[in-house]
């Protein structure tokens, strides 16, 4: 099973707020998710990014793909790839 890691919406119309989840690659992306690690909020001054960084450094050594935006939010919040590289 191909993991990433990448978000989903959440909150009302024109007010969005996004939810970063682990899910299957080829779910829908408010389909159905494994696990969710964190949230991101773009509409706040400045951002508010919150992750579970344990975990999200669990399922990266485990093989999960971030997608290109989770991918810079994990490095703004101090998590690199897998353990080792």
């Amino acid at each position: 099973m191909a993991v990433r890691i990448r978000l989903r919406r959440a909150g009302s119309s024109k007010n969005p707020i996004w939810r970063i989840v682990v899910a299957d690659k080829r779910s829908p992306r408010d389909g159905r998710t494994i696990e969710t690690i964190g949230s991101y909020n773009p509409q706040t001054e400045p951002s508010q990014v919150t992750i579970d960084t344990e975990r999200a450094q669990h399922w990266l050594d485990h093989g999960a793909q971030p997608s290109p935006t989770v991918a810079k939010l994990l490095r703004t919040q101090g998590v690199e790839g897998p353990a080792g590289t």
